[in-house]
């Protein structure tokens, strides 16, 4: 399976996804592409791995290093969009790249993702490509870390490809 990375080059992956079968799948993307990955099933599981209580505004300083999340946007409770919109309100967490996953094509709920900071939408089944669009904002995120600089979001521009076929699972509304 390719090379093997080095340890220390290693990146954290925090996968968040209410399926069973999608999260073993994620999983198994992110360790080809020789990611360390750390799976969790609902986003308040996230957010706790990543200490921010949910009904608190105060945060646990614990060092989480999480290089990139990437979230289901259906879940039942607290949706991949307001795990999102969480994470870009927290001081400590807000760097961190987040990438939505969604079985639907829904161009106003990608919009949406990728206005609050999503920095990718991918539609379901997530694919070896998609994987590798991961590791440019990974190196961003590092970088970032190093030179500390203020945050360049505004050029961010609206994706409008839409590559996958039409998975119609019925979920979420909005």
């Amino acid at each position: 399976m390719g090379m093997a990375t080095p340890k220390e080059t290693q990146f954290h992956v925090l996968a968040v996804d209410d399926s069973l079968i999608d999260r073993m799948l994620i999983e198994r993307l992110l360790k080809t592409s020789s990611f360390h990955v750390t799976a969790v099933d609902s986003a308040s599981k996230a957010l706790n791995f990543l200490g921010l209580v949910e009904d608190m505004a105060s945060e646990i300083h614990q060092d989480v290093d999480v290089n990139l999340i990437i979230t289901d946007y259906c879940m039942p409770g607290m949706t991949g969009y307001d795990l999102l919109r969480k994470i870009k309100e927290s001081k400590s967490l807000k760097d961190i790249p987040v990438v939505i996953m969604s079985s639907e094509n829904v161009p106003s709920r990608i919009n949406r993702c990728l206005e609050e900071g999503a920095e990718e939408f991918f539609l379901k089944p997530v694919q070896l490509s998609d994987v590798h669009k991961l590791k440019p904002h990974l190196m961003k995120s590092r970088v970032k870390e190093e030179q500390d600089q203020q945050p360049i979001n505004n050029k961010r521009k609206i994706k409008e490809e839409f590559h996958s076929p039409d998975k119609t699972r019925v979920k979420c509304i909005s």
